[in-house]
């Protein structure tokens, strides 16, 4: 079984990482759409069963496509996304990556650094 990549850019789209992502993967070789997630309820971006976020590989590098809008159309910034083993990894990233003022979001699934 492949090992999981630790860390992982996610682009925000407005509405179209699917669609991003599935021609990202025509073009690249080694490319791959791993997994859609759904969300389960209408949310300001989508009805339920609409695609919230898009696990991709383009050339063996993970990506992830979040559907964050309508608040704030693509650009070119960035998030990371860590995927770690338990909640006491979380909280220990979480920790660090807030301490000089990160803001507070739900379960530490975001966290914003200002550094240099």
């Amino acid at each position: 079984m492949p090992r999981m990549q630790k860390i992982s850019s996610c682009l925000w789209f407005d509405g179209h990482a699917e669609a991003a992502a599935a021609f990202y993967v025509s073009v690249f070789p080694d490319s791959r759409i791993d997994r859609l997630m759904r969300s389960g309820l209408d949310w300001p971006g989508g009805k339920a069963g609409s695609v919230i976020l898009v696990d991709f590989t383009l050339a063996g590098q993970s990506f992830q496509g979040l559907n964050g809008g309508p608040q704030e159309p693509f650009n070119d910034a960035i998030s990371l996304a860590v995927n770690c083993e338990d909640q006491a990894e979380v909280d220990r990233y979480w920790a660090a990556l807030t301490t000089d003022g990160g803001a507070p979001v739900q379960c530490g699934l975001q966290a914003a650094y200002d550094g240099p």
